[in-house]
């Protein structure tokens, strides 16, 4: 699971949570490689006319586009949440791909754990709900890993009060 519990002293509890990684750099240098390929071959037939020309900004058009879509997916890659829980507070912090950091606390004695099975954004959605306002977390986990994840924090939270 793309997520890990760390236990601090004193009485502090730190999950990291990140999205999977399904395509590492090696990867992605030979996937597009291989589509290249795939794509130059049906051009070949073509060497030499005037159709080459014609195809080429498409074949271009589209490795351009299968890079831009792997590059998006790399950067989204960026993203990590990490909880931090004492028997006083409960903090969350998300790292977007971008950098930008946002924050939520909360005294943890009134934060509550909900998990959506349907009707939320995405299957099993969580959110922690305390303080100012209701924030989501593991939306980048698939749904068995939320649902696993919300028996987890629930736990952590009844252990820390």
């Amino acid at each position: 699971m793309p997520y890990l519990w760390t236990d601090e002293p004193p009485a502090t509890k730190r999950l990291k949570l990140w999205p999977h990684r399904s395509l590492a750099p090696r990867g992605f240098v030979i996937f597009i490689a291989i589509t290249s390929g795939f794509f130059l071959f049906p051009l070949f037939a073509v060497l030499g006319t005037t159709l080459l020309w014609a195809l080429l900004p498409f074949f271009i058009a589209a490795v351009a586009g299968v890079w831009w879509a792997l590059s998006r997916n790399n950067r989204d890659l960026g993203i990590i949440e990490e909880l931090v829980l004492t028997p006083d507070q409960i903090t969350l912090t998300r790292r977007d791909p971008g950098g930008e950091e946002r924050h939520w606390a909360a005294n943890s004695y009134w934060v509550r754990v909900q998990c959506q099975e349907n009707g939320g954004p995405v299957e099993n959605y969580i959110t922690l709900e305390g303080g100012p306002r209701r924030v989501e977390i593991g939306a980048f986990l698939s749904p068995d890993e939320r649902a696993a994840l919300v028996d987890e924090i629930t736990r952590a939270l009844n252990r820390s009060s």
